[in-house]
């Protein structure tokens, strides 16, 4: 019951400005105002449904959330630490789908989704935003952009047992991307998931 998506997907109909017909409804997810008031600039740049949740995502009605995670599924620190204490077992479910799809290690680019066990959110999507666990990333990373793409290809491309994900998964709630332990800019978060959002769900028919 897990589903796997890379980044082999070509860049179909890169800039060009047609929004997919559907789309996942996006919930970008802030503690703290720095992230927030980022996530607030982005998403008035973006077409579809995207909303700005100042809050826990996990106080979001979801059926996935996103993990920022490490390349190796450890979720001790930061957000991931707080899906390890909701939903009891998700380390190592994350841990087994990389050993399973990825030979124990998950690329940056590339996700997994996994069941959390609970009705809502019923998944989790782990997409890295750093190798090892507690990297601080470089200020010029690209990775918030790469773990959003993965995340939003997952949606769009990947497979359950049931059927396509984005069959079971309506709305996605997303927290900072690297912002936390990875020192990322909020404003440079924010920049790269809208750049994601756009490259991935804006195409021509």
């Amino acid at each position: 019951m897990t589903a796997d998506s890379g980044t082999h997907a070509g860049r179909e109909g890169a800039g060009t400005s047609r929004l997919s017909p559907r789309t996942p409804e996006l919930v970008l997810c802030a503690v703290d105002e720095p992230l927030a008031a980022a996530w607030t600039t982005a998403a008035e740049s973006l077409a579809g449904r995207v909303r700005v949740h100042r809050g826990s995502v996990l106080d979001v009605t979801a059926q996935a959330v996103v993990s920022p995670a490490n390349s190796y599924g450890w979720m001790r620190g930061g957000i991931d630490a707080v899906y390890a204490r909701a939903f009891p077992g998700i380390e190592q479910s994350v841990r087994s789908a990389v050993l399973a799809f990825h030979g124990g290690e998950l690329p940056i680019g590339e996700a997994v989704l996994v069941p959390t066990g609970e009705a809502e959110p019923a998944w989790l999507i782990s997409a890295p935003t750093m190798r090892e666990p507690g990297e601080v990333l470089p200020a010029d990373t690209v990775h918030p952009y790469l773990a959003a793409r993965a995340v939003f290809l997952q949606w769009r491309d990947g497979k359950l047992d049931q059927g396509p994900v984005r069959e079971f998964v309506d709305t996605i709630a997303m927290p900072g991307l690297g912002t936390g332990v990875g020192g990322v800019e909020p404003a440079t978060c924010a920049r790269q998931v809208a750049a994601a959002w756009d490259e991935v769900f804006r195409h021509s028919r």
